[in-house]
Order: C-alpha cells, then sequence, then structure tokens
C-alpha cells in the first residue's frame, strides 16, 4: 500500500478546510430558509409519516368472534423471542374443549427489538406487530404491557380480531 503525502502549503494550513466546511454548512442552509416546498423534513406534531402496511409497530394481542383472547398459551412466542422479553403464565381453562389459556401475558416493551419472531412463531395468529409505534411515557413509566394493554387498549376499539377462522378448526377436529 503507498501512501501519497500532501506536502503543499495550503495543506498545512487548517484555516481553508474550515472555511470550506463552513461555506458548504452557510450554502445549505440558505437553500433550506429559502426553500421550504423542497425541504425533506416534516413538522412532526402537526404532520405524521405515513408507514408502509409492512411496518412492524407495537405489539397486539388478537381476539376471537366472543371476545377472548386468541392465545393457547403454546409459549411458541416467549420461546422464539431473542430478547427474552416476554412472559407468559399458564392455566387451565374452565372450558374442557379448551387445553389452556394464559393468566399472564406480558412484554418488557423496552427490551424488545421488534423482530417479529413472536408473529411468526404463534401458530393461532395470537400475537401481532401493529402499525402504533409511537409509546409515550414519563420517566419510570411502566413499559411492561400486560394482557389489558395488549388487547384491548381504548384504541383498539375492543380488540383486534384474528384472520384464522373458528368454525373451520372445529370442524376439521383441529
Amino acid at each position: 500500500m503507498s501512501v501519497v503525502k500532501n506536502d503543499s502549503q495550503s495543506s498545512q494550513w487548517y484555516l481553508p478546510g474550515i472555511l470550506t466546511g463552513l461555506v458548504i454548512t452557510a450554502k445549505h442552509m440558505l437553500k433550506n430558509i429559502f426553500n421550504k416546498k423542497d425541504m425533506i423534513t416534516i413538522n412532526y406534531p402537526e404532520q405524521k409519516h405515513e408507514y408502509s402496511p409492512r411496518f412492524k409497530g407495537n405489539h397486539v394481542l388478537t381476539v376471537k368472534k366472543d371476545g377472548s383472547l386468541r392465545c393457547t398459551a403454546c409459549m411458541l412466542c416467549a420461546t422464539n423471542c431473542p430478547a427474552e422479553c416476554i412472559t407468559i403464565h399458564a392455566s387451565e381453562h374452565p372450558d374442557a374443549a379448551v387445553e389452556k389459556f394464559p393468566i399472564s401475558y406480558e412484554i418488557d416493551m423496552l427490551r424488545c427489538v421488534f423482530c417479529g419472531f413472536c408473529e411468526e412463531a404463534c401458530p393461532v395468529d395470537a400475537i401481532r406487530l401493529g402499525p402504533e409505534w409511537q409509546t409515550p411515557g414519563v420517566n419510570g413509566a411502566n413499559f411492561n404491557y400486560d394482557i389489558k394493554h395488549l388487547a384491548y387498549r381504548a384504541n383498539l376499539k375492543g380488540g383486534v380480531q384474528s384472520v384464522v377462522d373458528d368454525t373451520e378448526r372445529h370442524k376439521s377436529g383441529i
């Protein structure tokens, strides 16, 4: 490898480099001030950026048509999570046709990496990553989301129904 050293007199002074940087910065600043329509920034609180439908935001636990949770507490999402942020505690269901259900389902949102592995691992479409991306909180706020927040928060309007049809599953004996 050969290194060519610039021995010119101007390369030994820092002032030309600093002035060149200031001229470039001033040029961009003036361009943005006088051509606001061409700026690529948005005014955040007033303007919202529209993400694609494939965007993976906050978690949502889906519900059945009767409003009960779709989750069967199979633990596949918690096992597949690389951040180990999902905690599930299961119990026997009062209905004999249902094997078990989650009595506690929590996600530590500060540890979650939003990879979508939990969504891919779920065999019954119980968990999804929805379009919501804003999670405000004050200093020390609790970011451990439970069943109430994941499935029945106000902006979900009663829960997100699963695309899996229960009637087809019962007819086929699954």
